[in-house]
């Protein structure tokens, strides 16, 4: 028999070493996905974990941070589900024989069109007495590092203490009219114009001001959303309208000092039924408001960059690189994490909260932000998306075809192509991994 020669050996153990190390995940595997030929033109990371073993079996590049777009809402969901409990607060208040005291909690359900139920509203009707708002929002409406050009469309809706109507205003543009939620009022200016009817529907609104233009064509038939400018006393007056009565904001100092036994409590809902459309369709505002609820709860005040630095602080101290977290849904590109810290946020979702709830919350294949991918992968993945342009990534639960439960993270940065080419590559790379584990 012919002896191996010591440089043959070492590679036989190399080997050998790197499929115990990576499982069922071959170099073929991983060597076709690298060379895509979108994949290619990017900066890629990739972590695959098993929890039973308690094992990676697959890194590349698993420790180097990227910008993770929508991933970022996995880190507001584990905050949400750690500090608002099981139901949201809808407001705080203080009450006296003639007033009424409102602290806002951040609830961005209030007067949601996507929620019919509005116990807050019902509460408030009911009331026979002067109500007075809380004005103490120490954030700001947009968060580090947005894009300002995209102030009108409807996924940046401004932040706020007090949102009603998701903070956007919904048009219902039909031939030749057009209806609004809220209705038509003093606090917004509505014009109308009329184009060829191959023009695209647009509304347009002016950076500074509520005043808005709709641009459609005769066979508009189309529901819009347009964030609307926000400030304290237009939440107070959209909500007066809502309640029939007279709604004034007080500051802080004019607020009557109350110790924390005379606060009460009205919750609105369970706080499932704003996380599970906050990741089945990656609803940034709700993303964002979650966190300023969060840090209301922890702080007694709404501020994101306070709550990120004593969340990393303290729930997540042990994070296994250092993240730049810098809002609650993923629309900045200052964000940057690595693929192992989102292996780290799913394993501790399912560990503190149950992976049977991490199913209810995040979309299978065929729902949600994973429409259209994952055929025939029904209740075999659970994930959350992530994309903006030339970015794409996908962290989540796996189960494999010997029903394995894997966690992974796939994102490709920088890369030259669409959004649905990216999405697809990774796609091809995970239903990969699927079928041959």
């Amino acid at each position: 028999m012919k002896k191996l020669s010591y440089t043959s050996l070492f590679y036989l153990l190399l080997l050998f070493f790197s499929c115990k190390t990576m499982g069922q995940i071959t170099q073929q595997q991983i060597s076709t996905f690298l060379t895509d030929s979108i994949v290619a033109t990017g900066h890629v990371g990739i972590s695959i974990y098993e929890p039973a073993t308690s094992k990676y079996l697959y890194d590349y590049n698993a420790d180097k941070n990227f910008i993770p777009s929508s991933n970022v809402k996995l880190f507001s969901l584990y905050a949400g589900l750690k500090y608002l409990k099981d139901s949201l607060v809808g407001l705080r208040y203080v009450e006296n024989d003639t007033a009424l005291f409102v602290y806002p909690s951040g609830d961005p359900t209030l007067l949601h069109v996507d929620f019919k139920s509005q116990p807050v509203i019902s509460f408030l009707s009911g009331i026979p007495k002067q109500i007075f708002i809380d004005d103490a929002f120490k954030s700001k409406a947009y968060g580090s590092g947005w894009a300002w050009s995209d102030y009108q469309d409807y996924y940046m809706a401004e932040r706020s203490a007090l949102p009603v109507y998701g903070n956007t205003v919904a048009f219902m543009l039909k031939r030749n009219r057009f209806e609004t939620v809220p209705p038509a009022s003093s606090s917004f200016t509505f014009l109308q114009n009329f184009a060829d009817s191959n023009i695209e529907t647009t509304v347009q609104r002016n950076f500074f001001s509520n005043s808005f233009t709709t641009v459609q064509n005769n066979k508009s038939n189309e529901l819009v959303f347009t964030p609307f400018v926000t400030s304290a006393s237009l939440s107070a007056k959209l909500l007066a309208d809502s309640v029939h009565k007279k709604i004034d904001i007080l500051g802080m100092i004019a607020m009557p000092f109350v110790k924390s036994k005379n606060i009460k409590i009205f919750y609105s809902r369970p706080v499932d039924s704003l996380f599970k459309p906050m990741m089945f369709n990656s609803d940034n505002f709700f993303a964002e408001q979650t966190l300023l609820m969060v840090s209301n709860e922890k702080l007694g005040y709404m501020n994101d960059e306070e709550i990120i630095d004593i969340l990393l602080k303290n729930d997540l101290k042990d994070i296994p690189t250092k993240p730049r977290w810098v809002d609650g849904c993923g629309l900045s590109r200052y964000n940057l994490f690595s693929p192992k810290n989102f292996i780290y946020i799913l394993d501790k979702l399912q560990k503190e909260f149950g992976l049977d709830r991490m199913k209810r919350i995040l979309p299978t294949a065929g729902q949600g932000s994973l429409r259209g991918y994952y055929e025939n992968a029904a209740g075999s993945i659970y994930a959350k998306t992530g994309s903006m342009s030339n970015n794409v990534s996908l962290s989540g639960y796996l189960y494999t075809k010997q029903n394995k439960l894997l966690l992974f993270s796939v994102m490709i940065n920088n890369y030259s192509g669409s959004g649905r080419a990216g999405r697809k590559a990774i796609e091809r790379f995970i239903q990969d991994v699927r079928n041959t584990n």
